[in-house]
């Protein structure tokens, strides 16, 4: 269970990031309201999910699903590049996460 809360906390940050860009620094007020919604349930599912994994592996594969979530909003919804090096490391973070998963004892 603690895998499926992490991954929605990762689900989540990546919405705090979007709405992130999306509130122009700020300054539009309902990305803005967003980005707070988002990142308050991240971080306590986060920390939910930290109450049974451990800090270095739940920490890192929570930031590493928001970076690959972000590469992959930002190419398909803000025009960003889909350059083959950069999807390349990008993949390079999913097969951490997948080796932080598979070396787990939780």
């Amino acid at each position: 269970m603690a895998w499926l809360v992490l991954f929605v906390a990762g689900l989540f940050e990546v919405g705090w990031a979007f709405c992130l860009k999306a509130s122009a620094g700020f300054s539009r007020p309902w990305p803005t309201v967003g980005f707070f919604g988002f990142m308050l349930a991240s971080v306590y599912l986060l920390a939910v999910a930290m109450r049974t994994l451990p800090l270095g592996t739940a920490y890192a594969v929570w930031t590493g699903i928001g970076a690959v979530g972000a590469v992959i909003v930002g190419v398909a919804f803000l025009g960003e590049s889909a350059d083959a090096r950069r999807l390349a490391c990008a993949g390079l973070i999913v097969a951490g996460i997948v080796g932080l998963k598979l070396t787990s004892s939780h």
